[in-house]
Order: C-alpha cells, then sequence, then structure tokens
C-alpha cells in the first residue's frame, strides 16, 4: 500500500488511480493518494469524479465558477482489521444560473449526500446488521464508531424501503406473544391493578411475507380492529385461519372474516391432552400419598414416559412404564388417562391420510365413547373441549393446516426482544421485529430481481 501511495502521487500514476478507485468501489469519487500511518490507519485521499456533482441542486446549472474548497471526512465501512480514513476534497461551486435563488452550493455525490457524515453503503450495512441478525443498534454503533441515533436511523431508512402494507393471503395464522413482564400500576381511584402485555401477530402461511404485522393485546377486540383496518380485498382474499383454541381468536375471526374457516392448530390439542394426563397423575398422588409426588413413586417417576408418544417409546420403556402403573395405581387411572391421550393422537394423525367420513365419525365417537367410559373430571373437560372445538378440529383433518410457521416466528419475535433488552417505544419494536421476520420475502425478491 505504500508503493500504492508513492505512484498515485508521481506521474504517470493514471493507471494505479484507476485501480485503487476500484478497489475502493465507492461510486462518484476517484482515490489520488492512500497513506498509512504508524497505528495501521488507511488514509485515502478522494476527489469528486462524477461530473453531476458540479451541478447546482436546485436549479440543475452546471458551474464552472469555485468558489473554495473543502476537505470532509465521511465514515465508510471497513477494510479487514486495520481501521480506514476517507478524506474527501471537494469543491464549493457557485450557481451563477440568475434565476436561481442559491448562491453556492458544495459537491454531493450519490453514496455521500449533502450534509451526511456517512457513505450510504455504510448506513446500509448498519440497517442489515440491526434487521437481518438481529443485533442490538447499541452494539452495532459501537462496532462501526457512529452514535446510536445514526446507527438507528439508518435501519429505519433500510426498513421504510421494503416494509410495505401487507398483500392478500389466503391462509393467515394468527398467535400471541409476551411483550414484556406483568406490572402493577394504580388507577385514578388509588387502585392497583395488573398489566399483562401481549402483542398479537398475523402471519402469512402460504406465502413468503412472513408477519404481517402485530396489534397490542390478545382480545377480541383487538384483533378485529387489525382486521377491519386492513383493505376489503385483504379480508376477502383469506380462506382458512389457524388459531389456538382461544375464544377471544374465534369471536373476532368470526366478526371481521366471516366467510373464512377457522383450523384449530393440532399441537395445542395434544398440549391439552398432556395436561390432562399430569393433572390425572397429580390428582392420584395427593388422595393416595397426601404429597406431592416424588423420584420414588411410580407415576412421578414415569411422568416424562406418560408425556410421550407411544410410537416413539421403546418397547421396554413402554412394559416398563405400564407394569410400574398397574402395580401401583389400583383404579389405573393414570394409565386410562394415558390410554386417552394416546386416543387423541390418533384421531388427530387422520389428517395425514385424508380420511373418508364414516373413518372419522367412526375415531370420533370411540374417543367420545373411551372418555365416557373413563368417567374422570379431567378427562371430561377435554371431551367438552374438543366438542366445542370441533369445527375448527374437522377442519384441521381436512385441510391439514397448522400454525407451526406462526410459532416459528414467534420465536425469531422473541429473539428480536432478547436481543434489543428490551424497547421503549412500541413503533420501533413492530419496525424491528417485522423487519425480521420477512427475510424470506426479500430474498424471494432478490431472487426474481
Amino acid at each position: 500500500m505504500l508503493d500504492v501511495a508513492k505512484h498515485s502521487r508521481s506521474e504517470g500514476a493514471g493507471a494505479v488511480s484507476e485501480l485503487t478507485s476500484l478497489l475502493l468501489g465507492l461510486e462518484g469519487v476517484q482515490v489520488v493518494g492512500v497513506d498509512i500511518l504508524a497505528d495501521r490507519t488507511r488514509v485515502v485521499d478522494v476527489v469528486t469524479a462524477d461530473p453531476r456533482a458540479a451541478c447546482c441542486p436546485d436549479c440543475g446549472h452546471k458551474s464552472r465558477s469555485v468558489k473554495d474548497r473543502a476537505v470532509t471526512t465521511p465514515r465508510d465501512i471497513g477494510y479487514g482489521t486495520d481501521p480506514i480514513v476517507l478524506r474527501w476534497n471537494k469543491i464549493r461551486w457557485r450557481c451563477r444560473n440568475p434565476e436561481c435563488k442559491r448562491a453556492s452550493f458544495t459537491e454531493a455525490i450519490e453514496q455521500i449526500p449533502a450534509r451526511r457524515r456517512t457513505t450510504s453503503r455504510l448506513r446500509r450495512q448498519i440497517g442489515l446488521s440491526v434487521g437481518e441478525h438481529a443485533r442490538s443498534v447499541a452494539e452495532v454503533a459501537a462496532e462501526h464508531k457512529v452514535s446510536w441515533p445514526t446507527a438507528h436511523t439508518a435501519f429505519c431508512e433500510v426498513a421504510d424501503e421494503v416494509l410495505d402494507a401487507p398483500e392478500p393471503v389466503r391462509m393467515l395464522g394468527i398467535d400471541e406473544t409476551r411483550r414484556g413482564r406483568p406490572r402493577w400500576k394504580r388507577s385514578s381511584d388509588g387502585r392497583w391493578y395488573r398489566v399483562d402485555p401481549w402483542d398479537t401477530g398475523f402471519v402469512d402461511l402460504d406465502g413468503v411475507q412472513g408477519l404481517l404485522g402485530q396489534t397490542t393485546g390478545r382480545t377480541s377486540a383487538a384483533v378485529a380492529d387489525w382486521l377491519n383496518a386492513q383493505p376489503a380485498a385483504f379480508r376477502a382474499s383469506i380462506t382458512h385461519v389457524a388459531i389456538d383454541p382461544c375464544a377471544a381468536y374465534a369471536a373476532a375471526v368470526a366478526q371481521a372474516l366471516p366467510d373464512a374457516q377457522v383450523v384449530v392448530d393440532h399441537f395445542h390439542l395434544i398440549k391439552l391432552a398432556n395436561d390432562m394426563v399430569t393433572a390425572v397423575r397429580r390428582r392420584v398422588t395427593w388422595e393416595r400419598r397426601g404429597r406431592r409426588g416424588r423420584a420414588v413413586d411410580p407415576e412421578w417417576a414415569n411422568r416424562r414416559r406418560l408425556l410421550t408418544a407411544r410410537e416413539r417409546l421403546s418397547e421396554k420403556n413402554y412394559k416398563k412404564m405400564w407394569d410400574a402403573l398397574r402395580a401401583n395405581d389400583p383404579g389405573n387411572e393414570v394409565l386410562a388417562a394415558y390410554i386417552v391421550k394416546e386416543e387423541l393422537r390418533v384421531l388427530l394423525a387422520l389428517a395425514r391420510c385424508q380420511p373418508d367420513r364414516h373413518r372419522l365419525r367412526h375415531k370420533l365417537y370411540r374417543f367420545y365413547d373411551l372418555c365416557a367410559e373413563v368417567n374422570m373430571p379431567e378427562v371430561t373437560k377435554l371431551a367438552s373441549t374438543i366438542e366445542t372445538w370441533w369445527a375448527g378440529i374437522a377442519a384441521f383433518l381436512d385441510t391439514g393446516i397448522t400454525n407451526a410457521r406462526t410459532e416459528g416466528y414467534n420465536r425469531l419475535v422473541k429473539q428480536v426482544k432478547r436481543a434489543a433488552c428490551g424497547f421503549r417505544n412500541l413503533e420501533n419494536s413492530r419496525r424491528r421485529i417485522r423487519f425480521h421476520c420477512t427475510r424470506k420475502q426479500r430474498a424471494s425478491i432478490q431472487t426474481h430481481c
């Protein structure tokens, strides 16, 4: 690099200067010299190479009258491990157009607009580092040696270029994520009340748009307001909505999307069945021993096996669990709850083979009949839940639509919140989260371009 610096200042150094400018890669400027300081900092002297920089920004008249010269040091992207300083020698021109009100102007290029202290490519790199990789603004600002407002503004510029209003979708997923810890606040009358902050997210299950938006709260009114705020074409295009067994979400969908079919996510149904088994196991322990379960209790020692799918248990583990519970539970209540849970899994597994109505009704009747035969309050509650949500469960068995993609985006949402260590500004939170959850969409656009 020292040789380059010497050659770029000597006669006949035009070819070397052009190669150095290509290496810098900053359009609109040309490298005229490179110095290396004692601390390995590279100082790159550049001059304006874009002829449009001599045109008045107001009237477009090209000037040939030099008023003054100035030197600025806009911050640029780094090169390797050594720091780099960009020293731009630019001209302040006079505008000779008598009809223009501007007396003078300083050269500016697309990569370094007027009054900017950073290059556009550096700002874009900062914005992508914050948005794509879910890094905190403070961390990225410290890495590039810029202020927090500069890094945040750079991310906002990058995000606003790509975050448009959601396009129509065919299948919509709705689920909630916690925005912060529960807090206690005091009302105007002096009473304390608990505030449990939640955000409800809307996800494109069929396309590549990712997270379409968020709304505060997880009430039916909040969800319905967000849906009603979308264009009529957006609401008319939705044919299926995947949700958890949540009455508030179902009521909002019925109000805002009367023609859409609600699909209940089967993962949460199996979780309800597992919770039922756990409730029976704990109740049996309290009734027989008058205390919580311990490692010496067979129902506690086999608690994980009870929640594991039958096909994932080896014959040895299954026999060990079965024999231990049969020998220590005279009423066989825990095993009965386990059999009900597995029967529900068999019913939900029919979604893989698209069963006919006769087979589906047969499996459903068998499940209800087993629940009635077992006749335990926990099992009865599960059967009532299945009966209440059967329309949405039948839609799942017909279509196979799940809320798995929504749950995946919930993980990304939590990742952004952890990296940011909390958000004070709700708008910044929504922008950061949605940008990070639309990577697949932006990758698809770049591929087609």
